[in-house]
């Protein structure tokens, strides 16, 4: 398989660090950089929260840019799903150098640059608010052009929100972004929405058969994991499974998985799309527009289907890090 150029862009909590261990397992990805932008958590934790995703891998090697602290309009907020800084609250040994591993350059201008010394080679993967891409095309409108495609992990696709009535968390956080580049990025683009991910969702059993494997990488997602109500059976009874019955969602690693391996999206909605910035309730959803009202000439793909038994192998594999440790002598 030929190689593979990627920016991951994350705004990195627990799914988004099983997302990365994902890229890092893939044997053709090349990772030129690790853009950070707020979200599950303040932008700094975003930042230590990598940074501590390569150390337990041993791939520390990838640089990591800091990136946007606030949405483009309005006051910035973070979520709760995985704790207050992004991974559970259960870390405690911080590193204090932290910000002396973090490149100078900021996400959106490393985005750039990389993306213009490798035009139409790079596969650029977002799993958060995507406030940096916003602000990637409004510096360099042409940056959407000298991409080779792009992946999202946000939006959805019946108006079912778990952050709001109608809106999915990542479009959520940041509407405004969420419009500039569903209208501006005209090229491929694969989105896996909310729905996508819960509707094709592992059984718990797996869960429990992932988290204990015998591995650094597995040891530290089951330490993170462990006081989570997001990685709660019981918990999710009153949100999730509500509207989409019980199962295990790593939601970013869908998007992550997309790019590993095409063939995992069995299924997938061609049309255009549209987020909605004005509506009471609807702020933030994102609307499939398949009989083309608003006649419009860009197309993304939505991923409907999985193949779940592939989803599964790359998930497991994800987590058998770090590789090619040199056997005691």
């Amino acid at each position: 398989m030929a190689e593979k150029l990627v920016i991951i862009d994350t705004d990195c909590g627990i799914d988004d660090a099983q997302a990365i261990m994902m890229a890092l397992t893939a044997p053709h990805f090349q990772i030129l950089g690790i853009t950070c932008v707020f979200g599950n958590t303040t932008v700094e934790n975003v930042c230590q929260n990598v940074l501590k995703v390569l150390s337990v891998c041993e791939r520390e090697e990838i640089p990591v840019f800091r990136g946007s602290a606030v949405p483009l309009v309005g006051i910035s907020s973070s979520g709760d799903h995985f704790g207050g800084d992004g991974l559970g609250d259960v870390i405690k040994d911080k590193d204090p150098q932290w910000e002396d591993k973090i490149s100078m350059e900021h996400a959106v201008n490393a985005m750039i640059r990389l993306v213009s010394e490798n035009q139409n080679q790079i596969s650029l993967v977002a799993l958060g608010p995507l406030t940096n891409l916003a602000l990637a095309v409004r510096l360099d409108p042409c940056f959407p052009q000298k991409l080779k495609e792009l992946y999202i992990m946000g939006g959805n696709m019946e108006g079912i929100g778990n952050v709001s009535l109608c809106a999915e968390f990542n479009f959520a956080m940041d509407p405004e972004s969420a419009y500039v580049v569903l209208e501006d990025f005209l090229c491929p683009t694969y989105i896996a929405s909310l729905e996508y991910s819960c509707r094709n969702s592992l059984p718990w059993e797996f869960f429990e058969e992932l988290m204990n494997q015998d591995a650094p990488a597995a040891r530290f997602m089951k330490t993170i994991t462990s006081k989570c109500w997001a990685y709660s059976k019981e918990a999710m009874k009153k949100r999730r499974d509500v509207h989409f019955g019980p199962g295990f969602v790593s939601y970013d690693s869908y998007a992550m998985a997309a790019c590993v391996d095409g063939s995992v999206v069995t299924e997938s909605i061609q049309c255009p799309v549209h987020v909605e910035l004005q509506g009471s309730i609807s702020r933030g959803m994102m609307v499939l527009d398949r009989t083309n009202k608003l006649k419009k000439s860009h197309c993304v793909y939505v991923m409907s289907k999985c193949d779940t038994t592939k989803l599964s192998q790359l998930l497991m594999e994800s987590l058998r890090q770090p590789r090619n440790k040199q056997p005691e002598k």
